[in-house]
């Protein structure tokens, strides 16, 4: 990064901090590591303490865009300069903040809102950092798919973040047919005027009965949680309802297979015993009806005690 003149630079010595609730509050020296620093998503009390404390002391602070992250800093009354990093000067910039990171110091990554390296060029840089050798240390906070997701009611102990979703109709309804079996809630972020397309995709493919929801304007004045099934989004967005902000689309998991029954799975494992050992049987029921291999093989045995003469 280019040089600051001694005077700004002994100024910003003494002033490393920040201001929480009218106290400054002294910034203590980092240790040189790319720090990957979460922000808020919108509402700016969403910043951690190790984040400001961050953000105030790093010798290098990187940024999608100055005029964004100036407003946080302006908040808490830190005096950093950002340098911009995105997509469109990575091939430039990239390199000097690896420099910064060979000269021991102490760098800095912000997005625009949220986490680094979630759907940002951030992960060029994290990925150089780490072959290169540096600490890359992550300081957590905000990120727009995990609100999204506990407050979108669907099921949480699986999920995949998938990213954005493609433009054309088709390629996003590939995409959908993809990820449809996977047995977890789903997330996508989406553009407020290709929502109402998506959803009508994602009725198409996934069927009209499973569950989602459209989060949008998340920790925002307006946020917003728009839950049913698929079916009942597409009728509310079919009703040509305007729609702004950023959002976060949460689909919850396919239904379960039913358990077949009792008398059902008998019949297989008989089926299958004809043709095979009882081992080798119990396996190919366990794969054809998701049940325990071990409690089919038990129950098996039972069949052949029973019908032995």
């Amino acid at each position: 990064m280019e040089k600051q003149a001694s005077g700004e630079t002994q100024t910003n010595e003494r002033q490393k901090g920040y201001r929480l609730h009218n106290i400054a509050v002294p910034a203590r020296p980092l240790e040189p590591a790319l720090y990957l620093v979460a922000t808020p998503i919108g509402n700016l009390s969403d910043i951690t303490l190790r984040a400001l404390e961050t953000l105030a002391g790093a010798d290098v602070l990187a940024c999608e865009d100055t005029r964004v992250t100036r407003v946080l800093l302006d908040r808490y009354g830190i005096v950093n300069r950002p340098y911009a990093y995105h997509e469109y000067n990575a091939n430039e910039v990239g390199p000097k903040l690896l420099a910064a990171l060979d000269e021991g110091k102490s760098v800095a990554l912000v997005s625009d809102a949220g986490t680094p390296l979630v759907s940002d060029p951030g992960y060029r840089l994290g990925q150089i950092a780490i072959e290169a050798g540096h600490r890359v240390v992550p300081i957590p906070g905000a990120s727009a798919p995990l609100a999204a997701l506990v407050g979108s009611g669907l099921p949480n102990d699986a999920f995949l973040f998938a990213g954005f979703l493609p433009s054309k109709d088709k390629a996003r309804r590939d995409r959908f047919a993809e990820l449809s079996a996977i047995p977890a809630t789903l997330m996508f972020f989406e553009s407020p005027h290709r929502i109402a397309a998506t959803i009508v995709a994602a009725h198409d493919v996934l069927g009209p009965e499973r569950r989602a929801s459209v989060c949008r304007e998340l920790t925002k004045t307006f946020e917003e949680f728009r839950r049913g099934t698929l079916a009942e989004l597409k009728a509310f967005y079919d009703e040509g309802a305007t729609v702004k902000g950023e959002i976060v689309l949460v689909i919850g998991p396919p239904d379960a297979p039913a358990a077949p029954e009792a008398d059902d799975v008998d019949a297989i494992l008989l089926k299958l015993v004809k043709d095979m050992s009882t081992g080798k049987a119990a396996t190919e029921a366990a794969k054809q009806t998701g049940l325990n291999r071990k409690d089919l093989y038990d129950r098996l045995l039972e069949l052949k005690d029973r019908n032995e003469p």
